[in-house]
């Protein structure tokens, strides 16, 4: 049984939730609005505040499913309600990241520096030249964006430096030991 899949979506007073022909679904929220078509064989009902989901059998595609689309839907109504972010560390000498426009630069040790232009409903801010925090409403866009981020300069093991996520642990190596 999909433990994730049973357990029913509160939905904040500030949000509406609309579902209509074809398992499409609309959450308004004061940040924004998210559309998304889900599967047809997944039933969804809205009774006042409550969103709960139901599936037509035990098979493991329907149990699949079930959680997985339940995941969807909380995120969305999380994300017009309160919205997602994520923070990323710069970490080595000379490393550092700023706004121009939009557009988040990095020096990250490279000959270049190295841009990023954030699509539609994503936003990047930069508190101070080694903070990178990415925010929106959309969770998978925010999470790809800031995985894309890190990409640029992984964390090595042996001194640490690169981009990281906030409270990431780069579990370090000991180096070459001289003779």
């Amino acid at each position: 049984m999909s433990r994730v899949g049973k357990k029913p979506i509160e939905v904040p007073t500030n949000v509406t939730v609309t579902v209509a022909a074809g398992n499409t679904v609309t959450v308004k929220g004061p940040k924004g609005e998210l559309t998304q078509s889900f599967n047809n064989d997944i039933k969804i009902e809205q009774e006042g505040n409550v969103i709960t989901l139901s599936r037509p059998s035990d098979s493991k595609e329907h149990r699949t499913i079930h959680g997985t689309t339940r995941a969807l839907l909380a995120n969305m109504v999380t994300g017009v309600s309160e919205g997602f972010s994520r923070t990323l560390e710069l970490v080595g000498v000379g490393y550092r990241a700023q706004l121009q426009g939009k557009k988040l630069v990095l020096n990250v040790g490279y000959s270049h520096p190295v841009e990023f232009t954030p699509e539609e409903g994503i936003e990047v801010e930069v508190p101070s030249n080694t903070k990178v925090i990415v925010k929106g409403i959309n969770k998978e866009r925010v999470g790809a964006l800031a995985s894309n981020i890190r990409d640029v300069r992984p964390p090595e093991p042996y001194k640490g430096k690169g981009i990281r996520y906030e409270g990431e642990h780069v579990r370090r190596k000991e180096g070459k030991t001289g003779k």
